[in-house]
């Protein structure tokens, strides 16, 4: 925390940084979160090709008890354990964004900080709160230890 209630000091850009590199950096935090909710939907499609590998059988069960054998055949033959893209399942479809895009763009990103802001995340969000945050206002401080107690 500064003496003015700012933001602490992993929050502060170093010295000589100029707002260009804060600003990129910014653009770059902003494209992880889509690469992030990306990754996100990648896990809820595996775990909805999960349920839905489940449900799938138990609707053949269900479907050969009812006496429609050649529909319980279709689903075993042509669906059940089917790659939903070819040759992969989508715990492999993660594995592979995980080991590959995801990884890469994740690297990439801190060493960016590392080079740029000595290892700083978010320094234009906190600049940008530091802009808008009404000071001395509850609600608006600028760290936790800032709150009233």
């Amino acid at each position: 925390m500064t003496d003015d209630g700012g933001p602490d000091r992993e929050h502060q850009r170093p010295d000589g940084v100029n707002d260009a590199t804060v600003e990129a950096l910014g653009k770059l935090s902003a494209a992880l979160d889509h690469v992030e909710d990306a990754r996100g939907h990648l896990y809820a499609f595996h775990r909805l090709c999960g349920s839905a590998e489940s449900t799938l059988e138990e609707a053949t069960v269900m479907l050969r008890d009812a006496g429609h054998d050649d529909v319980a055949d279709a689903l075993t033959g042509d669906l059940l354990g089917r790659n939903p893209l070819p040759g992969l399942w989508s715990f492999q479809m993660v594995e592979a964004y995980d080991d590959g895009y995801y990884a890469t763009a994740r690297q990439i990103q801190q060493r960016a900080l590392d080079d740029l802001v000595a290892g700083r995340r978010h320094l234009f969000e906190a600049e940008m709160k530091e802009l808008r945050r009404t000071h001395g206002r509850t609600g608006h401080e600028a760290t936790p230890e800032d709150v009233p107690r």
